[in-house]
């Protein structure tokens, strides 16, 4: 329909277009009242006619999983079921703050391929295809993920020193324990029940004994199991055969005792993180090194000495075991269940615990592996990055003899492994892990350590299978605080370094180029 302009000559109909909005509980600013507010005005100065509207109310950034409107949106615009030619979007990060920034590009890939033109409303530039729009949108793509992994790093931090002063975070108390909510001062406000949480940000969460019936049946059960020798399986079946329930009010079973007989809650330890689910990534076992704890934080139900004993025999009765034996287990499990978790293992009777297999092992994983098990998700970078720290003192300590041999001298930090090169530049020594895409091709992501600013960044690039190095890269220090760098196998011109393929050579040309820098 025409409407008319000033000069009272019609108007051309105004454009199509369809309006993608999603609140994260990041900050007001990105309230979808707010962005549809600001695409609204740009609509208007632009021409544009809104008759479609896709909203993720209240929806994380981290990934596609339970955004149905953004599922929708990608659907209908590759389906054509759409009457708009163009989207206009709050700005780059609504798309998500993806850790991958090629996962947000490929959405607005396909809404172009479909004939749906992507405006970014609040954006200092216009979205055109230039080269200069490009490498922005590249730079927000790259800032934005890096904001969650800094407000996971953040958010970890503080809930680890919340566990170390006694707090709770999270998960059930347990049979014969409660969860009491406390003020700021420590005084107790009352017992919170299964579902319950605290609803005041400066109240916590600590554990407390529970009914003393159930205390005395955690104490009867580590006796039952140190003292009179009785099975996991055995104790269940006594304190069913008694209509002793859980704390989920169920029946026992192997697994829900041997979870008791192993936590160290019950001597009064707080321990966390123990599994990982970082940024909406899948759930990984941590090594006992990364845990977070601390002991006697609170009562304990049992000794610790009574405690010990119980984990003793757990281990004794795996020790007995051989290897092939400890495999041939879980391979009758693997056939008889068809898949395997830590779990189902420890529902097995007969069969050692899944944190016997994680010592002998060294991890489920590779367990899993000699069993010809393959999970769902490809656990095998764990594996990878643990040999990569292995593997850095070497390469540094590998680093400081070339630099000795060519007559520089260094002084490293202890604590942060920063080279101080002949009391002139400081040199930072990153290792990059070598992944592939989908389609096959080699990539490596390169977090540049912003809190040391180094003057250089040494960047290691391991080789396809991530055994040894590939070659390396000698960086300036960049003005890119919140950016993480994306590496293919040939980047042309797309990053200003130098590519050296030999460790010693490579250092020596090192210490000219800062020495002519700081000339």
């Amino acid at each position: 329909m025409h409407t008319e302009g000033p000069d009272g000559r019609p108007r051309p109909p105004a454009a199509r277009a369809a309006q993608y909005v999603r609140m994260s509980t990041e900050h007001q600013k990105y309230s979808t009242d707010n962005q549809a507010e600001a695409i609204r005005r740009y609509a208007g100065l632009r021409g544009y006619e809104i008759v479609a509207t896709y909203a993720d109310e209240g929806k994380s950034g981290l990934n596609l999983d339970g955004r149905p409107a953004l599922q929708r949106l990608l659907e209908d615009v590759e389906t054509h079921r759409t009457d708009f030619t163009a989207l206009l979007v709050y700005d780059v990060s609504r798309w998500g703050r993806f850790q991958d920034p090629d996962e947000a590009a490929s959405y607005e890939l396909r809404c172009k391929r479909a004939g749906v033109q992507v405006h970014y409303c609040a954006e200092q530039f216009e979205n055109d295809g230039s080269i200069g729009s490009s490498i922005i949108k590249t730079v927000k793509r790259a800032m934005a993920g890096e904001y969650s992994r800094e407000l996971s790093v953040k958010v970890f931090a503080g809930q680890a020193n919340l566990i170390r002063l006694g707090y709770r975070q999270g998960g059930v108390a347990g049979f014969g324990l409660r969860r009491m909510l406390v003020d700021e001062a420590g005084v107790e406000k009352g017992i919170l029940r299964h579902g319950e949480h605290k609803s005041i940000a400066t109240d916590r969460v600590v554990l407390v004994l529970g009914p003393q019936a159930e205390v005395e049946v955690v104490r009867e059960v580590y006796a039952m199991f140190v003292e009179r020798g009785l099975s996991e399986n055995d104790i269940a079946n006594e304190l069913n055969r008694r209509s002793i329930r859980t704390d989920f009010d169920r029946e026992w079973t192997r697994g829900s005792v041997h979870q008791l007989l192993i936590n160290e809650k019950y001597i009064g330890n707080n321990v966390w993180a123990r599994t990982s689910f970082k940024l909406k990534s899948a759930h990984v076992h941590n090594p006992a090194d990364e845990w977070v704890r601390a002991d006697g934080a609170f009562p304990g139900l049992i000794d610790a000495t009574t405690f010990d004993q119980a984990q003793q025999i757990i281990r004794t009765r795996s020790d007995r075991l051989s290897d092939e034996r400890m495999l041939e287990l879980l391979a009758g499990i693997l056939g008889q269940r068809g898949l395997l978790t830590g779990l189902i293992i420890d529902e097995m009777d007969d069969c050692p615990s899944s944190s016997a297999y994680r010592s002998r092992f060294g991890s489920l994983l590779r367990a899993y592996a000699l069993v010809g098990f393959a999970p769902d998700h490809d656990y095998r970078y764990l594996d990878v990055n643990r040999r990569l720290r292995a593997l850095h003192p070497e390469l540094i300590g590998t680093v400081m003899n070339g630099i000795h041999r060519a007559g520089g001298s260094l002084i490293q930090d202890s604590a942060t492994d920063l080279l101080t090169i002949n009391d002139e530049f400081t040199a930072s020594i990153v290792v990059a892990r070598c992944f592939e895409t989908a389609a096959g091709s080699s990539r490596w992501k390169l977090r540049l350590d912003t809190a040391l600013g180094p003057d250089i960044t040494v960047a290691i690039r391991m080789d396809r299978s991530n055994e040894r190095p590939g070659d390396y890269y000698l960086l300036p220090r960049l003005d890119m605080r919140e950016a993480v760098l994306r590496l293919a196998e040939y980047n042309g011109l797309s990053l200003d370094a130098y590519r050296f393929d030999t460790l010693d050579p490579f250092y020596r040309m090192a210490a000219r180029a800062a020495w002519r820098e700081a000339a």
